[in-house]
């Protein structure tokens, strides 16, 4: 049913797009932060550069806030056309283009300066091939930076400190298990459910990079907050396959360009809260905690890597990540 909805969406868009190439068009792009927030950025950076490239004969319509629903949603609208266009993290991603998983495991990539060379080199390149695999098409990689932990009930400064905390991950067989191995009570939800369920106590915590928790006003909700940086998280900008095929070979060229404009500016957002966010963070009574036992934390979580890198066929990947750092 699916490949049918696709055949019969990409009939109808092709149709209306091969009209005439100077025909006004409009696509929708789709994410699951605030609009205020590394992601809005990132997508005002797009439509504005779409605008420039395409004479203003292509506009992109910024769904935030999971106006489209959460990320896995937007990701399956995607493979049949429904959505146009998302800025999303990776980890529901590894659902659909299993390599992606290899981005996952923790403390994988060194420094920020490391991971933007590796992805934006011929590993990224090659990931972003992968895409077309699936019925995506992989644009650019964009940043949300290092996750650190979140919760309400106690400081955690090691391994020890996780063990039997309510832990929202995000829908990602490595990030369950690494949590899983150092002592928490992962639980998988998508981050629409997040917010109200942390203010309702059903979960005790989450973790996220710094820019997420300033831009959802994580004090609000949230006592400690542990700098980790456990995991770099990537973002990545997709195109539904549908959408790309409706297009000729120029227009293509300027939905790479705007994508690669806007995962600039979300590197750039994520640098500037990077540097202001924990001082906020604690401005907003957050209690930060900077002391923290980085290899007790990478011993722990070893198990997921002994589980999952052979397992997902990433192991050669991961070493060549290593490798290239």
């Amino acid at each position: 049913m699916r490949m049918i909805n696709k055949a019969l969406t990409g009939a109808a868009m092709v149709a209306s797009l091969t009209a005439g190439t100077t025909m006004a068009q409009e696509f929708n792009l789709a994410f699951t932060p605030p609009l205020e927030s590394h992601y809005g950025d990132g997508g005002r950076a797009f439509a504005e550069a779409m605008a420039e490239l395409s004479g203003g004969t292509i506009t992109i319509n910024l769904r935030p806030a999971g106006a489209l629903g959460g990320e896995r949603d937007v990701i399956e609208g995607l493979q049949i056309g429904t959505v146009d266009l998302a800025i999303s993290s990776t980890g529901p991603i590894g659902n659909f283009v299993p390599h992606i998983y290899a981005l996952d495991f923790p403390f994988l990539f060194n420094s920020y300066e490391s991971a933007h060379e590796v992805l934006d080199g011929p590993i990224g390149q090659g990931l972003l091939d992968e895409f077309r695999e699936h019925d995506l098409v992989g644009l650019a990689w964009g940043e949300n930076g290092f996750r650190n932990i979140t919760n309400s009930l106690r400081p955690i400064n090691g391994p020890e400190d996780l063990e039997g905390l309510k832990l929202r991950t995000m829908e990602n067989a490595v990030h369950i298990a690494a949590f899983e191995a150092a002592g928490a009570n992962p639980t998988p939800m998508s981050w629409t459910e997040v917010l109200t369920s942390l203010a309702q106590g059903t979960i005790d915590g989450q973790e996220n990079p710094i820019p997420v928790l300033v831009a959802n006003n994580m004090w609000e909700i949230q006592d400690y907050v542990t700098l980790t940086q456990h995991v770099y998280s990537p973002a990545v900008v997709v195109m539904s396959e549908v959408r790309w095929d409706g297009l000729n070979e120029e227009q293509q060229g300027w939905f790479v360009e705007a994508a690669q404009a806007a995962a600039a500016a979300t590197r750039a957002t994520v640098a500037e809260n990077e540097a202001n966010g924990v001082a906020l963070l604690r401005e907003n009574s957050m209690e930060v905690i900077e002391e923290v036992d980085t290899a007790a934390f990478a011993a722990a979580v070893q198990p997921a890597y002994e589980q999952f890198a052979e397992q997902m066929g990433v192991a050669d990947l991961i070493a060549q990540i290593q490798a290239a750092q």
